[in-house]
């Protein structure tokens, strides 16, 4: 009898990651990055959608001269969650609970997706023309394989 084996991790990224630490909000960012980089990042239709409460707003770029589809995610969701309780005075309490979209990268307020089908080029150019944004604290390269939620940023 043969057997077969399942490979757990067989989706290899072919993407940039790029991590950016900003204050800003993501249009903000966005419009920032629209002035530095030549992009034309728009408001997509859609977020990336987990379940009916936690969400992830997403830019988008498509730049047709380079084959390239660029991606500006946020990597915090903040969902309200109500809670009943009997000991309180009022019946209804609200709390809040955050929720990453990459969960290892707690501290990370957006990332950045440059992905062309293979290795970018000119990701190093990229990160100096983000770093220039006086707005954004830090941005640095991640290696996308060595993220666990790696498939979070499959959409």
């Amino acid at each position: 009898m043969a057997i077969h084996k399942i490979l757990d991790d067989i989706y290899q990224p072919t993407y940039t990651l790029i991590a950016i630490h900003s204050h800003l909000e993501d249009y903000q960012l966005a419009y920032f990055l629209n002035q530095q980089l030549n992009s034309k990042f728009k408001k997509t239709r859609y977020n990336i959608d987990f379940n009916d409460e936690i969400s992830f707003g997403i830019f988008e770029w498509d730049d047709i001269y380079q084959d390239t589809l660029w991606n500006l995610i946020t990597n915090t969701s903040i969902v309200q969650v109500h809670q009943k309780t009997s000991t309180n005075l009022f019946n209804n309490s609200e709390s809040y609970a955050t929720h990453y979209l990459i969960p290892e990268h707690k501290n990370v307020d957006y990332f950045l997706k440059i992905d062309n089908g293979g290795t970018f080029q000119e990701a190093d150019c990229t990160l100096k023309k983000v770093n220039k944004i006086p707005q954004i604290t830090t941005a640095y390269q991640i290696d996308p394989n060595e993220l666990k939620s790696k498939n979070n940023l499959i959409f």
